[in-house]
């Protein structure tokens, strides 16, 4: 790194010391008790990792409605926390948590637009919502907009109502997993699998040997577990019986109009509709609306991260990749259709 990187990094510092504490340690000395309240509520401020919020629309701030987006396929993956858009798992989880302690939210709006994810992260994500409920005894509503298919649908069905468009995809109830199997091109480039195993079922799922009818059998059995589970949600969170579930859920996906008739939704309506409903069925008219900013990050911790991308990073070289396995069968409540 040359000096003047490091000399513009040190300035950096400097300037956001100065700009940060100077202000706060005036009000401290030059105001009454209630200013040095406030200098003292603007220190927390600066190390409270609590989510920054945006309010959609105003009203009754002591009773609020809040706004929980689920956009994209529901993989806990790492994000950048200055990204914008996409699915963040963590986050998410953290929104929630923060309502659980928070008395002035008097009821959840999901709104959900993605073809599912992964079976742990929907059925964390469920779980979730489910504990938030139970903690304080709110409702959740669900807004589905062009797709909230399998993973999804599994999320949003402990909703007390779902709302989707006629032409929302949604429905998909199942569960897959998916991989490929390259030993046909191995033979042909003459390359040979030397694994060495304790037992047969080791590297069951490995994509450079045919699966054998014993390992087909173990990961029919996790996924049919799976399923089960989601099966299970749907009777618990819409009422349904298990027969009625089991014709519904062969894994095709429904428009919203079909799953309306079916009863895997409770109206057709957009996020207005769903909104306007929620308030009326709670007496929540005039309620703030109001979602998180999308990071849980405070100022120091945006600040030095800031700074971590002025380092110089190691460049990686081929060698990097030797040793590297692949990646492992992963089991999904997701839509692969389109």
């Amino acid at each position: 790194m040359t000096n003047k990187r490091w000399v513009a990094i040190g300035l950096s510092i400097i300037v956001l010391i100065v700009s940060l504490i100077l202000p706060a340690v005036a009000s401290v000395f030059m105001a009454d008790e209630e200013d040095e309240d406030k200098a003292t509520d603007f220190f927390t401020a600066l190390i409270d990792d609590a989510q920054a919020e945006t309010v959609i629309r105003d009203g009754d701030a002591f009773n609020r409605i809040a706004l929980i987006d689920v956009q994209g396929e529901m993989i806990n993956q790492q994000v950048s926390p200055f990204a914008q858009g996409g699915y963040n798992h963590a986050l998410i989880l953290d929104q929630l948590e923060q309502i659980k302690t928070d008395e002035t939210v008097k009821a959840i709006l999901l709104r959900v637009n993605t073809p599912g994810g992964g079976v742990y992260e929907s059925a964390e994500l469920t779980d979730k919502i489910k504990e938030v409920k139970e903690a304080r005894d709110i409702p959740v509503y669900t807004v589905m907009e062009s797709m909230a298919a399998s993973g999804g649908y599994y999320i949003s069905a402990q909703s007390e109502k779902i709302f989707a468009t006629q032409e929302t995809l949604t429905g998909s109830i199942g569960v897959i997993m998916q991989g490929f199997n390259v030993s046909g091109l191995l033979d042909k480039l003459g390359i040979e699998d030397t694994t060495i195993k304790s037992g047969d079922l080791k590297d069951l799922g490995s994509a450079t040997r045919p699966n054998t009818d014993e390992e087909i059998a173990v990961l029919q059995e996790i996924v049919d577990g799976m399923y089960e589970r989601f099966v299970s949600e749907i009777i618990d969170g819409r009422n349904m019986s298990r027969e009625r579930v089991l014709d519904l859920a062969d894994g095709r996906i429904y428009s919203g109009a079909q799953a309306k008739t079916l009863g895997l939704i409770d109206e057709l309506g957009y996020f207005d509709d769903a909104l306007a409903t929620l308030e009326s069925d709670f007496e929540l008219s005039g309620a703030e609306v109001f979602q998180y900013d999308g990071t849980s990050l405070n100022m120091f911790d945006q600040f030095f991260l800031s700074m971590k991308n002025l380092l110089p990073q190691a460049e990686s070289t081929p060698l990097d990749s030797i040793g590297q396995t692949e990646e492992a069968p992963t089991f999904k409540y997701l839509y692969r259709g389109l």
